[in-house]
């Protein structure tokens, strides 16, 4: 591939470390709700995807009514989680100082989040306001939906493009953008095989630092 004319950054699990935050937010509020599951199978299911998408998703399957009580609920513990523990992964803001390319977000969390998430961690003044989220689009990951509404708001065709991504899903959904898609298991929630599940939804390599990703573009 060609050197790419625009990086795109998944936000949590790639820019900042929050998703074992979450996890545990959304385990507990779960069981507070008499629904029993592991950080685990919350992470293999869902991280990656919108809340929408995992509030639909659980409401039909377990008969239990997500709605907006309890995304305000889970949002006011998410922010106040946010702001006493939030970092960002461990090398990215040397990487983003030294990264010559544009770059933009692409996060299937909503736009406040996102917002939140780079400003608590110092990293939102990388991105000129090009951030985008899920709620943007029909579709959120796995479909390519939003990686081609930030390679368009960019003005990059996807074939230019290179998506660095965390989750199955994320790649999943670059890759059927027509984007080349990176693996990326740098944050603290990687499951023991997530290299493996990186791999088989169509990453071309996959990294486990942000020093390595330099290499990836240059």
């Amino acid at each position: 591939m060609p050197r790419p004319e625009l990086v795109i950054f998944d936000c949590d699990g790639v820019l900042v470390d929050s998703e074992t935050l979450v996890i545990e937010i959304e385990r507990q509020m779960l069981a507070e709700l008499g629904v029993a599951m592991t950080a685990e199978e919350i992470n293999r299911r869902f991280t990656g995807r919108s809340d929408a998408a995992m509030h639909a998703e659980l409401s039909r399957e377990l008969g239990v009514d997500l709605g907006e009580e309890f995304s305000a609920r889970r949002t006011e513990r998410v922010w106040a989680a946010f702001d006493s523990s939030l970092r960002a992964v461990a090398g990215m803001p040397e990487v983003l100082a030294g990264l010559a390319l544009p770059r933009c977000v692409a996060s299937s969390s909503v736009p406040a989040r996102i917002e939140r998430s780079l400003t608590v961690t110092g990293l939102i003044d990388h991105f000129d306001g090009r951030l985008y989220s899920a709620t943007m689009v029909q579709r959120g990951k796995p479909a390519p939906d939003l990686f081609l509404l930030a390679a368009e708001r960019c003005g990059v065709e996807p074939g230019r493009c290179l998506v660095v991504e965390d989750s199955p899903y994320g790649v999943a959904g670059a890759v059927a953008a027509g984007m080349r898609a990176i693996g990326f298991t740098a944050a603290g929630h990687n499951l023991p095989d997530a290299a493996e599940r990186l791999t088989a939804a169509g990453a071309d390599l996959v990294v486990e630092r942000a020093s390595d990703l330099p290499a990836c573009w240059s």
